[in-house]
C-alpha cells in the first residue's frame, strides 16, 4: 500500500503485507529496507514481471465478505441511519456502499477521494471530527462513522454528537463478542484502558497485553488463534475476516451491535466502566531513554510494574501510568488513566516530574 495512513500526504510511504494479509513484521520490513539501499534489486523488462490474479468485482467481494459476518437482516431491519465521515480516503469506496447494502440510510461527508485531505485533518481525533459530530446530532441521525486516510480505524460519534474514542467502542464490540464466544482471549496494546480488562472480567474472557503497534497485536492474534483485538486509536481486528485493523469491518460491527439490541450507541458506552486518560510527551536523547526507563521501575517497584512495552505502573487496582519510547520521535510518551481528572493529572504531574529529574541528573 501506498498510505500515511492517519498522517498528512507528506507522509506517504509503502506498506507492504504478506500473503496471508498481514502487514509484515519489521525484522521483514528491514530486510526489505536494506535490499533497497544496498541497491541489491533484480530488473526485469516490462513484460517479465509476473502477472496478477482477477481483480474483477473485488470491491464487491470485499464488502459482501464483510457483510457475511453480521447479522445482516436485523440490520436490514433497524433502518439505522449513518453518516459516513471517509476524510477524502479509500473508505469512500467501501464504507458508504456497504452500510447502504445493509439497509442502513447512508449519508456522506468528505467522500470524494483526493489525497491532499481538503475536508479535514485524516487523524479521526474529537478535534477533527466536530463537523461530523454537529451533523450527527443536528440530522438526527443514529451513528457517526469517521474513517482515518487508509480506513483501517474507525471513530463512531453517537447520536447525542460525542465523539466515542476507540477503546470505548472496542470495548462495547468485546463485551458483545464475549456474550456469544465466552472465553475468548482479547489481544490489545498495553496503552488501552483497563474497560478492555474489565470487561474481559465481567464477561468471562482474558486479555492478551502486547506492545504498543497494530503489527503487534495482529502478529499475536496470530500466534494464540486469538478472534477479537483492538486499539484505543479506533482500530478493531477481527479475526473470522482477517486479524488486523479495518474501518470498514468495524463500522458493520457496530451497527449489527445497534440493530441486535435495538439501543442507542450512547446508551451502551454509557454502561462500560468509565476511566479519565491523560497523554503528554518528554522531549528525552534517545541514548537517556532506556536509563530512565530503568530508574522509573526502580523507583516504582512498590507498585506493580509491567515492562511490556516501557514501563507501566500501576499505583492503585485501578489507576496506570505508562511511559514508553516514541517510536518516530526523541520523546518519551507518558500514559495516564485513572477514575477522576483530578487523579490523572495529580499522576500526570507527578511522573513528568519524576521523569525530568531523572533527565536532569544524567545531563548533570
Amino acid at each position: 500500500m501506498v498510505t500515511a495512513s492517519h498522517n498528512p500526504p507528506e507522509y506517504n510511504g509503502l506498506k507492504v503485507a504478506g500473503g496471508d494479509g498481514i502487514e509484515l513484521s519489521r525484522e521483514d520490513e528491514e530486510k526489505i529496507e536494506r535490499l533497497f539501499f544496498e541497491e541489491r534489486w533484480t530488473h526485469k523488462d516490462w513484460n517479465n514481471l509476473g502477472s496478477m490474479g482477477t481483480t474483477s468485482n473485488i470491491l464487491q467481494r470485499y464488502r459482501g465478505a464483510l457483510e457475511s459476518h453480521v447479522d445482516s437482516e436485523a440490520v436490514r431491519r433497524s433502518r439505522i441511519r449513518v453518516v459516513v465521515d471517509a476524510a477524502n480516503g479509500v473508505g469512500a469506496l467501501v464504507t458508504p456502499q456497504l452500510l447502504s447494502d445493509l439497509g442502513c440510510e447512508v449519508q456522506t461527508v468528505n467522500s470524494a477521494i483526493d489525497g491532499t485531505f481538503p475536508g479535514r485533518l485524516p487523524e479521526p481525533t474529537p478535534a477533527n471530527l466536530r463537523s461530523l459530530a454537529e451533523i450527527v446530532r443536528s440530522t438526527g441521525a443514529d451513528l457517526g462513522v469517521a474513517h482515518d486516510g487508509d480506513a483501517d480505524r474507525a471513530i463512531f460519534v453517537s447520536e447525542a454528537g460525542e465523539v466515542q474514542w476507540g477503546d470505548r467502542t472496542f470495548a462495547l464490540i468485546e463485551k458483545h463478542f464475549l456474550t456469544r464466544y465466552p472465553g475468548e482471549t482479547i489481544v490489545t496494546p498495553i496503552s488501552s484502558s483497563q474497560v478492555v480488562r474489565d470487561v474481559a472480567e465481567q464477561q468471562g474472557g482474558k486479555v492478551e497485553w502486547t506492545k504498543v503497534g497494530s503489527i503487534n497485536v495482529s502478529r499475536r492474534m496470530q500466534q494464540i488463534t486469538a478472534q477479537l483485538g483492538g486499539e484505543e486509536n479506533g482500530g478493531i481486528f477481527y479475526g473470522p475476516h482477517v486479524p488486523v485493523r479495518d474501518g470498514a469491518m468495524a463500522a458493520a460491527m457496530i451497527v449489527d451491535i445497534l440493530a441486535r439490541t435495538g439501543r442507542r450507541l450512547s446508551e451502551l458506552v454509557r454502561e462500560l466502566p468509565y476511566y479519565h486518560n491523560i497523554k503528554t510527551s518528554i522531549s528525552c536523547p534517545e541514548d537517556s531513554m532506556n536509563r530512565i526507563l530503568l530508574e522509573v521501575a526502580k523507583r516504582k517497584s512498590d507498585s506493580m510494574v509491567e515492562t511490556i512495552d516501557g514501563v507501566k505502573v500501576w499505583p492503585s487496582k485501578n489507576s496506570w501510568v505508562l511511559i514508553r519510547a516514541s517510536g518516530t520521535e526523541p520523546l518519551l510518551r507518558v500514559f495516564v488513566e485513572a477514575p477522576s481528572e483530578n487523579e490523572a493529572r495529580i499522576l500526570l504531574s507527578e511522573y513528568t516530574s519524576l521523569v525530568q529529574d531523572l533527565k536532569g541528573e544524567l545531563d548533570a
